[in-house]
């Protein structure tokens, strides 16, 4: 897909072809925003099985796969294996996971490695572990791993949850803690893990200092300043820049965990019901699992926020909720019911919208059907604000297989109780994401623009131009791997890095786009069809169109050999 999606794929690509594996580069530019263990770890599947998207996705889902095993793990450790199994089974088929593991964003990766953490940190402290030092070893080198992916927020979250923990429980100031953890050494492997790609990035990227809080057009303060203080600090209390991003309003960050980790939400209510005491091992981690999403969640209270943020909480609730499940407490037989209502008034919802758009015609792709709302695309589930009833017409195949998967949730809650019944729901889950997978497939055209890089690649060899800035059109560079010049984009992501020394001259103005276009060489521009009547009024008549697909056009300043051998069909 465009914006991130594709551009994370791609840098991984250029890390693997340049040899660089210190600094990230896009288009030329230098590229400081995101630590660099998940670009690795994409390079090495590329070399593997080849550099493709499919290839680019398998390293998310073995880790959303690792992450559901090792919650599972987590809870057969802490509360037997019913309980264990309920985890695993809440958090591989919770629509959060689903969701936000469809881009390429090393978040679950992130909670992988804080889950491990977490676990590893309890069973250094438990007396009954006859190998702590290793548990602590593995925390060290955990919160490495984290920092590699995440940076600072990697650190921050295990070890303040800890923190916590440990002050509830009066362990804090108990030497034989932190006998067990091992702290020092552990501080030793952590900087092992971590510290040489830290210095190799500041070294290759100077000044090495600056302590200035403020930055604008034209400055540029090396590696270390943008990194931790822009993309940490700064960015902590929303002064970031450049402002490439928005933030969830904090009510609508905490409700919509309810949808995160629907369908298992209907059990939180019995959540409260259990015991947070101390006195065991199930206790321990049940208090374990409440410090770390009270503390995740205040955390992003006061900062700014997307919506998958949250994501490595995502462990700590599935081990309250599988613990849940697995007793008889009459709220697990009232979230069943308030679930059978829900899914039941999804099914119908379903068939009331297929009935609606049963004639309404499909011309084209769903693009022409969606409305369009620019100010919500910073979110990362914007888009959802674009359905119109219309455009359900191009979504039959998968609303139809989505209300298969609520009927098979109503008739499993109906009929079964228990572990039946949460097996039914686990099966719904699956459909469902099976339908929502279909939904994606139609929503292509729109989401990437595959279908124009692929006309593109047919079409006569030729430079290409952005009309916006390098993210909008991703999936173009990464389909041709070609990197274009950018048409008045000189701003968002790639802003910081072009003012570097050294960077390249990628970005024109509308002078210089005027002599590229009337130039002898072949130059394809991509542009989104709103911006169509503003490039005419500079570039003239000049244009020809080559193709057009999601509301997104590519035109060329020369005619095509056979212009109608290129356009994208029906």
């Amino acid at each position: 897909m465009d914006d991130v999606d594709a551009v994370q794929a791609q840098i991984a690509r250029n890390m693997l072809t340049s040899g660089d594996w210190v600094t990230a580069r896009l288009d030329g530019v230098i590229y400081l925003e995101k630590s660099p263990l998940h670009y690795w770890i994409n390079a090495a599947f590329y070399e593997l099985l080849g550099i493709s998207d499919w290839a680019a996705r398998v390293p998310y889902a073995l880790s959303s796969i690792a992450l559901a095993l090792l919650t599972t793990a987590f809870g057969i450790w802490a509360f037997g294996k019913k309980a264990g199994f309920y985890a695993g089974l809440c958090i591989a088929t919770c629509t959060g996971l689903f969701l936000f593991t469809r881009i390429l964003i090393p978040d679950v990766m992130l909670t992988f490695t804080i889950a491990l953490a977490m676990w590893a940190f309890l069973r250094a402290l438990d007396p009954q572990e006859t190998n702590s030092r290793l548990w602590a070893i593995t925390l060290a080198v955990s919160l490495g791993l984290g920092l590699l992916l995440k940076s600072l927020v990697a650190i921050v979250f295990p070890v303040f949850t800890a923190l916590i923990y440990l002050a509830v429980t009066h362990q804090l100031f108990v030497r034989q803690t932190w006998n067990r953890l091992h702290p020092f050494s552990g501080m030793l492997i952590l900087l092992l893990v971590a510290a040489p790609w830290h210095v190799l990035a500041t070294l290759h990227n100077p000044p090495y200092f600056s302590f200035s809080l403020h930055s604008g057009p034209g400055e540029y303060h090396g590696f270390l300043w943008f990194f931790f203080m822009n993309e940490q600090f700064l960015r902590f209390l929303n002064l970031r820049y450049p402002r490439d991003y928005n933030t969830v309003p904090r009510l609508y960050f905490w409700l919509f965990h309810l949808i995160w980790l629907f369908p298992w939400s209907v059990y939180v209510p019995a959540v409260f019901k259990l015991s947070f005491k101390p006195v065991d091992r199930a206790g321990q981690t049940r208090l374990l699992a409440l410090c770390w999403i009270g503390f995740l969640l205040i955390f992003f209270t006061f900062s700014t926020t997307q919506e998958y943020y949250s994501m490595p909480a995502y462990p700590a609730f599935a081990l309250l909720l599988g613990c849940a499940m697995a007793t008889r407490d009459k709220w697990i037989r009232v979230g069943t019911r308030v679930l059978c209502v829900l899914v039941a008034c999804c099914a119908v919802a379903g068939i009331g919208i297929l009935y609606a758009v049963r004639h309404v015609p499909t011309p084209a792709d769903i693009s022409v059907a969606l409305s369009y709302n620019p100010e919500a695309y910073t979110l990362s589930l914007g888009h959802m604000e674009d359905l119109t009833l219309r455009s359900f017409a191009y979504l039959r195949l998968p609303l139809a297989l989505a209300v298969v998967a609520f009927l098979i949730g109503v008739v499993g809650n109906l009929k079964w109780k228990g572990q039946r019944a949460f097996v039914a729901t686990a099966v719904m889950m699956v459909v469902f994401f099976h339908a929502a997978r279909l939904a994606m497939v139609a929503f292509d055209p729109f989401l990437s623009t595959r279908p124009l890089a692929n006309v593109i690649l047919r079409s006569p060899p030729g430079k290409l131009i952005s009309a916006y800035p390098y993210y909008e059109f991703s999936s173009v560079w990464f389909y041709t791997n070609r990197d274009p010049l950018i048409w008045n984009g000189r701003y968002n992501n790639l802003e910081y890095g072009s003012y570097a020394p050294g960077a390249p001259d990628i970005f024109i103005d509308d002078a210089r786009m005027q002599s590229l276009w009337r130039d002898t060489d072949r130059y394809y521009l991509v542009a989104e069809d709103g911006q169509l009547p503003r490039i005419n009024s500079v570039l003239g008549q000049q244009s020809n169109r080559v193709a057009h697909s999601g509301g997104k056009t590519v035109l060329t300043n020369h005619p095509l050999p056979d212009k109608a051998a290129f356009f994208v069909p029906k």
